[in-house]
C-alpha cells in the first residue's frame, strides 16, 4: 500500500483514557464509520501479548473500511500482525533502522519537529511525517511545540506526505490553512467525544476544506 496525501485527512491515533465503558474497537469502528483516513494504535500500558491481540482486532475493523493501520513505536508488534505501517518518534529506533526492519513495502512514518529532523527521516526512508505539537496538548504533555512558520518550512522541505498533530480540533483546525499540510491526526478530539461519529464527519470536512486552501 502506497501512502498518499488522501490518508492524510483525518489521521486517527487511539487512546483508551476515553473509553467510559466502550472498548476500543467499539470507538474505533465509530471513528471508522465516521470517515476517518488512516488509523495508528497506540498502546503505552500493554503487554506485548495483549497489544498484539489488540492490533489484530483494530486491522481487522481498518481492513473493512479499507484504511490504513498503524502500530506506533513498536515495531515488533507491526511486524506480528502484518500492519500496513509502523510509526516511530525521534527518540526511538533510527528510522533507516526501522526502515531496514519492516523492508519497503510497509509504511513508515516519522515523527518530526524541525526542518532538519524531517529532512533526514526522508532520505532515510520515511513515507511521511508527523509534524507536532501544532497547539498545546493534553495528551502528549512532553510534546515540543511547532510553530506554524516551521510547520511550513518542513512542508516546503519534504516531498513526501506531512500531517500535522498536536491539541488540533474544530476550533482551531483551519488555523492550519495555508502551512502545507496534508490533514490532521488527532487523539482527543474523536475519541473524548460523546459521538465519535459524527464528531469525524465534522472534523474530516473542516481537514478538506483546509487542505483546499492549503496554497
Amino acid at each position: 500500500m502506497k501512502y498518499t496525501k488522501e490518508y492524510m485527512r483525518l489521521y486517527a491515533v487511539t487512546d483508551r483514557a476515553w473509553l467510559n465503558g466502550r472498548t476500543l474497537a467499539m470507538q474505533v469502528e465509530e471513528a471508522l464509520k465516521g470517515g476517518v483516513t488512516c488509523v495508528q494504535l497506540r498502546e503505552k500500558e500493554l503487554s506485548d501479548d495483549d497489544y498484539l491481540k489488540e492490533a489484530f482486532t483494530i486491522k481487522a475493523l481498518c481492513k473493512k473500511y479499507s484504511v490504513p493501520f498503524f502500530i506506533n513505536d513498536n515495531v515488533g508488534i507491526a511486524i506480528k500482525c502484518g500492519a500496513d505501517g509502523v510509526h516511530v518518534g525521534q527518540h526511538d529506533m533510527a528510522t533507516s533502522n526501522v526502515r531496514a526492519k519492516i523492508g519497503e513495502k510497509m509504511i513508515l512514518g516519522v515523527s518530526a519537529q524541525t526542518v532538519k529532523q524531517a529532512v533526514e527521516a526522508e532520505r532515510n526512508g520515511a513515507d511521511y511525517l508527523g509534524v507536532g505539537a501544532v497547539f498545546s496538548t493534553s495528551t502528549k504533555l512532553d510534546a515540543d511545540s511547532v510553530s506554524h512558520a516551521t510547520l511550513r518550512a518542513i512542508c516546503d522541505a519534504v516531498s513526501i506526505p506531512v500531517v500535522a498533530i498536536g491539541g488540533i480540533g474544530k476550533s482551531n483546525i483551519m488555523e492550519l490553512a495555508c502551512t502545507g499540510v496534508d490533514g490532521v491526526a488527532l487523539v482527543s478530539a474523536i475519541f473524548a467525544s460523546a459521538d465519535i461519529g459524527k464528531e469525524c464527519r465534522e472534523l474530516l470536512n473542516l481537514s478538506e476544506k483546509m487542505v483546499k486552501i492549503l496554497n
